[in-house]
């Protein structure tokens, strides 16, 4: 029975029910409906809509239903066409006549979109609890790299020298972000829908900032009809959920390159890696590769709501059903996306030498050389073309740097120093940069900022 079946004289097409059905997927809601049903039932006996024995029996009869759905005895009837209806039909069969109040005031309009309003609070806190898992592990990795270097990359060329530790806190930095956006986001949806009925409130007494309280919510809606349309939560958690994905890909595909033998800067921990069916000699960067090719997911979860949202009037469509698939699939992918891109960074073996070796070579001090120009007063465009001229000749001569710079007319004799191994990641001084000073500085910064993260969680 439907919750609506008075209107019509028939049943429903078969292959309309399974159009329409949402039963699979909303059954993830189930928590959430239960404790937006209680927050209602108390709300009803607050208005003086119930008795306080009506309110009982309600209130029993769903923490019945509660332990059914929890233990997996729960038993749904093919005409259930979602987890509010099976909720409802289960309630009055265990409470008898009292359960034909439950929807007293209340819309399945309102009724979904405050239950989809608690899941998207409760588990953007989780991801949230991910994101600063993975932040810890940079935290720990960047205090074990130490003195190690690497290079540091522009258009995948390399550029200059970092320290590891400050690649490190490149990627935390970037994550501390997805953070304060997951905030940001959870500020906005945390409004209580329940009460605004179909899309125009009620006659009855409600009392909406009430049953808010009751759900922990921070407030209630100002405006019913924007109450049960608004799906703008949703789309904004898409965001934020697919820019993770985006850091976690630009992640995934720096393992890819690292842990290759043309980098050779790190391998990845077994556990982290798949073989190859036909190659017996092959360990692939699995975990890495699929957070770069599910982040195509994640955009294409956000894209395709906005098109849904796009030409909605006002208020409620039943294309907001749609709504739920991607943000369960979304919050789902990113979650197991943190949890083993976490894992693969957390028992990473980093190949220190490789990586110093690779920032020592060539020509990746140059910027060193016309600093110590423009030190002794030559215009930094002068001292940007001495140096790429010497850089040329090294090149097409197939001269080491440091003879041309040693015989050049430019430059005393102590520049040569500047190209020695390791010496140009110590020349970054500036607030913010790769040397040693600032990183210890900033690792000092990172840990404020984490542990602020944390106090706000």
């Amino acid at each position: 029975m439907t919750l609506w079946h008075g209107r019509f004289s028939g049943g429903m097409d078969d292959a309309m029910a399974a159009y329409t059905v949402s039963l699979p997927f909303d059954q993830q809601l189930f928590q959430e409906d239960l404790d937006g049903s209680r927050a209602h039932v108390q709300g009803l006996v607050h208005g003086g809509l119930l008795t306080s024995d009506e309110g009982a029996a309600l209130l029993d009869a769903l923490s019945v239903v509660n332990e059914e759905l929890v233990g997996g005895t729960f038993v749904f009837d093919k005409a259930d066409e979602d987890i509010h209806t099976a909720v409802e039909r289960r309630v009055t069969e265990l409470a008898g006549p009292t359960g034909a109040k439950l929807h007293t005031g209340r819309s399945r309009n309102d009724q979904v979109a405050t239950d989809l309003r608690l899941w998207t609070k409760r588990n953007l806190a989780l991801v949230k609890t991910d994101l600063l898992t993975f932040c810890d592990i940079l935290t720990a990795r960047a205090t074990a790299a130490g003195e190690t270097y690497l290079p540091g990359y522009t258009h995948v060329q390399r550029a200059q020298p970092v320290l590891l530790a400050h690649h490190f806190y490149a990627h935390g930095w970037s994550l501390l972000r997805d953070v304060d956006r997951l905030h940001d986001c959870m500020i906005r949806l945390d409004v209580s829908p329940l009460g605004a009925g179909a899309l125009a409130g009620s006659s009855l007494p409600l009392d909406p900032d009430y049953t808010a309280s009751l759900l922990g919510f921070a407030r209630r809606f100002e405006n019913s009809m924007d109450a049960v349309s608004d799906r703008d939560f949703v789309a904004e958690a898409l965001f934020v959920l697919a820019m993770i994905g985006i850091h976690l890909s630009r992640m995934g595909e720096e393992l890819v390159l690292w842990s290759s033998e043309e980098f050779g800067f790190c391998t990845l921990d077994d556990g982290f890696a798949s073989g190859s069916s036909m190659l017996p000699q092959k360990k692939n960067a699995d975990a890495a590769e699929l957070a770069r090719g599910k982040t195509g997911r994640l955009v294409g979860n956000l894209t395709g709501l906005l098109v849904t949202l796009k030409g909605l009037p006002l208020s409620y469509n039943r294309d907001l059903q749609e709504d739920k698939e991607p943000l369960f699939d979304s919050v789902n992918q990113v979650r197991l996306g943190l949890q083993a891109m976490g894992g693969a960074y957390a028992t990473l073996q980093i190949h220190g030498v490789a990586m110093q070796r690779a920032a020592d070579g060539g020509a990746i001090a140059a910027i060193d050389l016309a600093e110590y120009l423009v030190v002794k007063g030559t215009p930094f465009r002068e001292a940007h073309a001495i140096v790429a001229d010497l850089v040329r000749r090294s090149l097409d001569d197939g001269r080491e740097l440091t003879e041309l710079v040693a015989n050049s007319e430019h430059f005393d004799e102590d520049a040569t120093a500047l190209l020695l191994p390791g010496v140009a990641v110590t020349r970054r001084t500036t607030p913010g940069g790769a040397g040693p000073t600032p990183v210890a500085e900033q690792a000092v910064r990172f840990a404020r900022a984490l542990d602020a993260a944390k106090q706000r969680v």
